[in-house]
């Protein structure tokens, strides 16, 4: 079991690679992040930057950035307010790139589970609200293993695996093979979604 100074140590050196990370990332992606505002803005006007809510370590609530993907119409099916621009940027995951920030202003972790909408939080079960223990992340075990082509409860069982066995050289092994992830643009959504389904709970915390 790890002792006390140990944990620490290793929570320290986690928040150092994810500044050199995040700081690496936004200037090294700094070229395709304005390509894409420029497409964005040419293609759908503004805004360029998707902000919306997202739960936190220990259910704080922080503010999530992508690129804008989907036109306004809250009446239109996501397949249907999804752009042409926005398949292209999710594809290649551009849209993802703003999270660097988020990673800076120490809102998330280069690794963790992905952050969720804070609506969802009251129906975890007690094994799902485990992936509140750490930061969420801009990639993660789930996401080398299926990313959205999972079902929920299969990317809850691998965010509850990730927390018991979190660890940096693990985080290295989640970034490499994210690399792989995105290069073969696997698992980008469900079959037969043009996005992720919502999570649906029922009362006490269970999901239908």
């Amino acid at each position: 079991m790890k002792t006390l100074a140990a944990l620490n140590g290793s929570a320290r050196l986690k928040r150092a690679i994810d500044i050199a990370g995040a700081l690496a990332g936004l200037l090294l992606s700094a070229p395709a992040m304005l390509a894409a505002a420029v497409y964005i803005r040419l293609t759908m006007g503004g805004p360029v930057l998707f902000r919306q809510q997202r739960s936190g370590k220990d259910g704080g609530v922080f503010t999530l950035l992508k690129f804008r993907t989907m036109r306004d119409g809250a009446h239109l099916a996501d397949a249907e307010r999804l752009t042409p621009a926005g398949i292209l940027l999710r594809s290649l995951s551009i849209d993802e790139l703003p999270q660097f920030w988020n990673v800076l202003r120490g809102d998330m972790s280069l690794v963790g589970p992905r952050p969720l909408l804070p609506h969802y939080t009251p129906h975890y079960t007690a094994a799902q609200r485990r992936r509140l223990d750490v930061k969420p992340g801009i990639t993660g075990w789930a996401q080398v293993h299926g990313r959205n082509a999972l079902g929920w409860d299969e990317k809850f069982r691998l965010d509850a695996w990730y927390v018991e066995h979190a660890a940096n050289l693990l985080d290295l092994e989640i970034m490499l093979q994210t690399a792989v992830t995105i290069l073969t643009r696997h698992g980008i959504n469900q079959a037969g979604s043009a996005t992720v389904p919502m999570f649906v709970p029922c009362e006490g915390g269970e999901r239908r």
